[in-house]
């Protein structure tokens, strides 16, 4: 993955280890203070109130109330490797859901990916119990397990959105960098709308940039707010040291929504395919190549035979260096996508990975001689196996 280094931490499957786990709707939480403590057959269920009403940011009342929700998450059992890898995990919900990083459960990029054939998931007070796969998503990099809850006490976290949030805003991180359960990290969302590679071809669009402390072993934990809410997935780290010195990235958590829905589904998700390169719009750029906006996704390739090529989009051509970069001249502008806006070539990423394969969408495309129109594409699906294209 470039320089992005996965936070699957390889170590021993002998090590130590503690945690819980389980499934945290956030739908449920009341707006009280305090930890309610329910009972569900055998299971204790522990739900964790809002502490965004104590006012301020409390690193300790944040790792007091959620981290007991936070699990380390053991794989093992890969076809052709004796290897295997610890990371980190989140209760979700009373049902037995543990929602984690797929590179935590997977082995392999695009085609080659293998699920691993033995998965532990290792609580707070010491209980450690197999886990299932119900399926894994490695577009967005998430996997959702499913537990046997008998005799098990459940803290779930809740779900937050990124609706909302700024730059600056300060977080908490709780994972198992280097195998040490349930560490706690704090810092602040450094960037918003950051797109991170994925196990595929395909980048994932709207991530979260922190400052916050992340290292190997953290990915599949939660990145959360200062009321508790996870608004992210530990993901992964931008470093040239190869420690939690670089930039860490969390999928965002309503990505994270979108990937669980089709999870709980049917087991794996699917995601729509344009089939373009596109490089940003900018004022000087449009002022150099004549191009009639100052924003928008500027086609530089479509892929033969794919939905935008079916439906007439065309990429540019040739090679003309300007400012650092070289371009392919009289593509097509895509300036809007399904009735909205396409500031960037990012905006053009998330609106394609928020439609369905199969559904017809319109698009509003400048041509290189400036003549606006509107074209219609029938969305493919990726493959896992892919030029990047989106």
């Amino acid at each position: 993955m470039n320089r992005l280094t996965s936070l699957l931490g390889l170590l021993a499957l002998c090590a130590a280890l503690s945690g819980c786990a389980d499934r945290g709707d956030d739908e449920r939480a009341a707006a009280a203070s305090q930890t309610v403590t329910t009972t569900v057959e055998k299971t204790r269920v522990d739900v964790v109130r809002d502490l965004g009403r104590r006012g301020g940011f409390d690193p300790q009342a944040i790792y007091r109330q959620v981290s007991p929700g936070v699990v380390t998450v053991v794989s093992a059992g890969f076809k052709g490797s004796g290897s295997g890898g610890v990371g980190s995990g989140f209760v979700l919900g009373d049902g037995g859901e543990v929602v984690t990083n797929a590179h935590v459960v997977t082995s392999g990029e695009g085609s080659a990916i293998k699920r691993a054939g033995e998965v532990y998931v290792s609580f707070a007070d010491g209980n450690e119990v197999p886990a299932r796969i119900v399926g894994f998503d490695p577009f967005s990099d998430v996997a959702l397990l499913k537990i046997d809850t008998d005799g098990l006490k459940l803290r779930p976290l809740r779900l937050g959105s990124v609706q909302g949030l700024r730059v600056g805003a300060p977080v908490a991180a709780i994972g198992s960098p280097f195998g040490e359960d349930r560490s706690l990290s704090i810092g602040v969302i450094s960037a918003l709308d950051r797109s991170i590679e994925s196990l595929t071809g395909f980048d994932t669009p709207g991530a979260i940039q922190t400052d916050a402390a992340i290292n190997q072993g953290n990915s599949g934990g939660p990145l959360l707010d200062s009321a508790g809410r996870v608004l992210g997935i530990n993901s992964q780290i931008d470093t040239n040291s190869g420690d939690g010195t670089g930039v860490g990235f969390a999928v965002a958590v309503d990505t994270v929504r979108r990937s669980l829905r089709q999870l709980r589904s049917t087991g794996r998700a699917r995601y729509a395919l344009l089939g373009v390169a596109t490089a940003p719009v900018f004022p000087q750029l449009a002022k150099r190549f004549g191009i009639r906006s100052t924003s928008g996704a500027w086609v530089q390739e479509v892929t033969a035979g794919g939905p935008a090529d079916d439906a007439g989009i065309r990429g540019g051509k040739g090679a003309t260096r300007f400012q650092a970069r070289t371009y392919a001249n009289g593509g097509d502008v895509i300036v809007s996508f399904a009735g909205r806006p396409v500031q960037t070539e990012n905006d053009l990423a998330s609106l394609v990975a928020a439609h369905r394969p199969g559904e017809r969408v319109r698009l509003t495309i400048l041509r290189g001689d400036g003549d606006e129109r509107n074209v219609t594409v029938t969305l493919g699906a990726r493959p896992l196996g892919s030029p990047g294209r989106g």
